[in-house]
């Protein structure tokens, strides 16, 4: 834990990422990724090679290596790894196009990390309003919600293009507490990355890490307040800090 942990009052909102947090990051970008690759390239080998290397990306296991920029960036960080290789630099088409084709097929390979919706009626039952912040679009947010039956659990939905910024940066936080009324110290953010610890932070609420991504503990330990293995340990902490 940082010894710049700031004081926090009575727990109000737990504010969730999504990929590696709620929904396996891997099993569904992983082989969307791999699919999409090949359908923008016509299945050419040498530019699907080009783009696997500019994203980091492990084509025989179909697995994002720890430095890949899919892991917390955006479809504009994608943009700018692939427009070249693809020969779409400056095509103001790219983005959406590749919007589109990732909602598509992580619907397609969607797959959760346990049992989110038990995880999510617990805090809910517990009085807690619960929210999303993702550095995916908001659109796809929305799309992977419903197939996984959380949508109606949340109060609050935030992607990188919802007007709040992309996460290291805290606005989505300080948009989720400012909804649910509460100041950002009673707010916690639960997500797998350092961005999502970093945007906590910088919001002044709780840091929580889960180890259900790509990045382990000696990563994620230094700028959280808590660790866990998963989401599905957050009741037992909310009872421990009771």
């Amino acid at each position: 834990m940082s010894a710049e942990t700031p004081s926090h009052g009575p727990l109000a909102g737990i504010l969730f990422d999504k990929d590696g947090t709620l929904i396996d990051f891997d099993q569904t970008w992983g082989r969307a990724a791999f699919a999409v690759m090949h359908d923008l390239c016509g299945g050419d080998t040498a530019t699907v090679t080009a783009l696997s290397e500019a994203m980091h990306f492990s084509i025989d296991d179909r697995r994002f290596r720890p430095t890949s920029m899919m892991i917390a960036g955006t479809t504009t960080d994608i943009l700018a790894a692939w427009g070249g290789p693809l020969g779409r630099l400056g095509d103001p088409t790219l983005v959406h196009d590749l919007n589109e084709r990732f909602a598509a097929e992580t619907l397609r390979s969607l797959m959760p990390i346990g049992d989110p919706v038990a995880v999510l009626d617990a805090l809910r039952g517990r009085g807690l309003r619960l929210g999303l912040a993702t550095n995916d679009a908001e659109a796809n947010a929305r799309d992977h919600l419903r197939a996984l039956g959380l949508d109606a659990h949340m109060d609050f939905v935030a992607g990188y293009d919802s007007g709040h910024g992309g996460k290291p940066e805290p606005g989505m936080v300080l948009a989720f507490a400012r909804q649910i009324g509460v100041t950002p110290n009673r707010v916690a953010l639960v997500g797998d990355t350092p961005h999502d610890l970093h945007a906590a932070r910088a919001a002044g609420a709780i840091a929580i890490a889960v180890l259900s991504g790509p990045m382990g503990r000696d990563v994620l330990a230094p700028d959280a307040d808590h660790v866990l293995a998963s989401i599905a340990d957050l009741p037992a902490l909310l009872d421990r800090l009771a």
